[in-house]
């Protein structure tokens, strides 16, 4: 029978990694990389599930992740954020799929996410796949700041079977991701050799909030939906603006 290890980085995530780790039990090894700045106990958290825990220090998550990924040795690794977890049937279906001689060397799967307390249906959530199994041997992550993807060398198909994912619970949660990420987003553009556009600062955030909240629904989700799609648009906004605001910067230093 074929083996797989489920890779999560630990942060400060002390009530949400239970319920992660829990829905992993029943993996051949659970791998554990804790940012050295956690401060609320996640570590020891980890350690009650598997003596596999380390401490490495924090750049990024594709960082984070490639430097964990040659230190696995079974066949197969299992990306898993400490605030996600496996539904039953997904649990099911990822055993018969390392297990089946035919698999494919990688596979995205459907995740379902909550916002506020609220699982959000629509708003394009709904159509969440991510690249999280795959051939050890196979995959690395692509070098960037933000919204990394494992890139397999190899064939990739799709598991519709849901994996959950606790997103935020509260404004500062959102505003501390929020800031992180359109930071690096604007860096990774910038690094790529893009420009913020004055259609990027206007136009794109309005563009993003009628793509979710009417082409894709979230008006269904009621008042989630539409705090949803709100923020989705002030973050593309933020992202463009510190985009301008690096170029703005790096060309006064000429």
């Amino acid at each position: 029978m074929s083996t797989v290890t489920v890779l999560t980085l630990v942060p400060n995530a002390g009530d949400r990694l239970p319920r992660c780790l829990e829905s992993v039990r029943w993996a051949d090894d659970i791998f554990c990389v804790v940012d050295p700045r956690t401060s609320d106990g996640s570590d020891e958290v980890a350690r009650s599930f598997t003596p596999h825990v380390v401490t490495h220090e924090y750049i990024n998550a594709a960082n984070q992740r490639n430097w964990a990924i040659p230190q696995i040795t079974t066949e197969w690794t299992l990306v898993l954020d400490a605030d996600e977890w496996l539904s039953d049937e997904l649990i099911a279906k990822i055993k018969q799929v390392i297990n089946d001689p035919n698999s494919l060397d990688g596979y995205e799967i459907k995740r379902m996410s909550y916002f506020f307390g609220k699982l959000i249906r629509h708003c394009g959530w709904h159509r969440d796949y991510n690249l999280r199994l795959f051939r050890t041997k196979k995959g690395h992550y692509l070098e960037q700041r933000v919204h990394s993807k494992v890139l397999v060398d190899g064939t990739v198909g799709y598991i519709h079977e849901e994996m959950y994912h606790d997103a935020y619970r509260t404004f500062d949660e959102y505003f501390a991701t929020f800031q992180r990420f359109t930071t690096w987003g604007a860096q990774d553009a910038y690094d790529k050799g893009k420009r913020a556009r004055l259609v990027d600062i206007t136009l794109r955030p309005i563009l993003r909030f009628i793509k979710m909240y009417l082409i894709r629904q979230g008006f269904r989700d009621g008042y989630h939906g539409a705090v949803l799609c709100g923020l989705a648009a002030c973050s593309v906004f933020t992202k463009y603006a510190k985009l301008w605001n690096l170029e703005r910067i790096n060309n006064l230093k000429k």
